[in-house]
């Protein structure tokens, strides 16, 4: 298991997060889709998280990340959540009309870290 360090922690905090369009709606597809991937590495990267994989389906999304101790899980979902909702919603008119992107709720769970990333990697295979 690699770790990596700040200047006071060594960590290896790595979660596997899901969530959804509001009512699980099928809208991320196609350039929405594409879009929404660069703004969750864009927006997982300015605090300090790596994404380790990623997985955007037409109805929820997969992201497996590691996060340094100093960040708050709930808040690196909340910056992704929310920045992704707004610039999603700005560039493509068919979101603006749902009267939220994503559901208030999301996921994270615990299994072994080889088998989170095998089932991440193989989701749309799945699909």
């Amino acid at each position: 298991m690699g770790y990596r360090s700040t200047n006071k922690t060594v960590y290896a905090a790595k979660y596997h997060i899901i969530w959804c369009p509001k009512y699980r709606r099928r809208v991320l597809v196609g350039a929405v889709e594409d879009r929404l991937n660069q703004l969750i590495v864009e927006v997982t990267g300015e605090p300090g998280a790596t994404v380790l994989e990623l997985e955007v389906m037409p109805d929820h999304v997969h992201l497996l990340v590691e996060i340094p101790p100093t960040i708050a899980l709930s808040r690196l979902v909340g910056l992704v959540k929310g920045r992704s909702s707004r610039v999603l919603r700005q560039e493509f008119p068919a979101l603006r009309r749902l009267p939220a992107l994503w559901t208030r709720s999301w996921f994270v769970g615990g299994a072994p870290l080889d088998v989170v990333r095998r089932y991440v990697e193989n989701q749309k295979t799945a699909a």
